[in-house]
């Protein structure tokens, strides 16, 4: 079926230096169950093969944009969007592949769902060769859940995503950042508008030793610091870099082989309280979703601890643990988000 002139939906690819991936990407868009789309090519200065992959594809859906010298992931996305002629923006990292169905299911929440900005989905793992891999990526459906989430880290896939065009362009990537990029974008949007994830795996993430994630670790790694003392900022909490750095510890315990030693356990004691006890102050997040995060990430810190402390620590998780569990019986307060326009 021939693309309508103004196409329903447009997919975003930006790449760079993947020519032995991209085509993958490029195909499990071609082979969606909805046809309406248009597919955004944006080759960001690669100097590989790419090129030549992405001009191999005759398809009629297919727009290519070339840069002359390398811009970065953030510019690239804004150009996709900026580009864009569908209603809605759906992102694809360019090592990526989505299932067939994951227009037709993102579309139709949007279309059902329009007081919502954005959605998501779950993401599985495939290995350098494309052999899927055990690990699923889960992120919550609640908006009010998404909301909250962003203390610590996205709520949303940004391979995964896709978001009314009118809202993408509102809320730009931020180009002065260069790996967390993602992070920070749909941290904005969660601030204001209600976002969801299909609980469903609807993109399979490629693991390989060129990803963004592990070239440049270092560099996200402030970049997360950076925004995490954004979010601080607006519950007004005062903190200094060794919380900053303690903070960011809080997710990904198991997958960082992060054991918490007793220091540990005392810093998050005292830092989950603080947290709590600033957003009943500001109300910045949501809740009683924000306490219900705050409960499970004290779980996790002692649960991990015992791998140091033994079963020694389980006291001192009980009287916090008992003011999150009050704060979650309370009536949720609602937290306003702006009007979707």
């Amino acid at each position: 079926m021939a693309v309508s002139r103004s196409p329903r939906v447009s997919v975003v690819i930006p790449v760079h230096n993947r020519a032995q991936y991209v085509g993958e990407a490029i195909e499990s868009i071609l082979r969606q169950t909805y046809s309406d789309f248009e597919l955004l090519l944006i080759d960001d200065g690669s100097s590989d093969g790419t090129g030549e992959v992405l001009r191999s594809y005759a398809d009629e859906r297919v727009r290519l944009v070339r840069h002359e010298r390398n811009l970065g992931i953030a510019r690239t996305r804004n150009d996709g969007v900026r580009l864009a002629r569908g209603d809605y923006v759906a992102f694809l990292d360019s090592d990526d592949i989505a299932y067939p169905m994951r227009l037709e299911r993102q579309i139709t929440f949007l279309d059902s769902h329009p007081d919502y900005a954005a959605v998501g989905a779950w993401v599985s793992w495939m290995d350098q060769s494309g052999r899927p891999m055990k690990r699923v990526k889960r992120r919550p459906a609640s908006s009010r859940e998404i909301a909250a989430l962003r203390v610590l880290r996205s709520g949303v896939e940004n391979t995964a995503s896709m978001g009314r065009t009118t809202v993408l362009r509102d809320y730009p990537h931020n180009e002065a950042y260069d790996g967390a990029e993602d992070y920070e974008l749909w941290a904005r949007i969660a601030a204001r508008h209600k976002l969801s994830n299909l609980q469903e795996v609807l993109v399979r993430r490629r693991v390989h030793g060129q990803q963004i994630t592990k070239v440049k670790a270092d560099g996200i790694r402030l970049e997360n610091q950076a925004i995490h003392a954004n979010q601080l900022a607006r519950l007004d909490v005062a903190f200094t870099t060794k919380d900053l750095e303690r903070h960011a510890l809080l997710r990904g315990m198991q997958k960082r082989n992060f054991a918490p030693d007793r220091s540990y356990v005392e810093w998050a004691n005292r830092w989950l309280l603080r947290l709590h006890e600033a957003n009943h102050r500001t109300m910045t997040y949501p809740e009683p979703e924000f306490s219900g995060l705050l409960g499970k990430l004290w779980f996790r810190v002692c649960w991990h601890a015992q791998l140091n402390a033994g079963w020694t620590v389980w006291p001192q998780f009980v009287t916090p643990a008992l003011l999150f569990y009050r704060a979650i019986r309370r009536t949720a307060v609602q937290v306003p988000l702006s009007p979707l326009m």
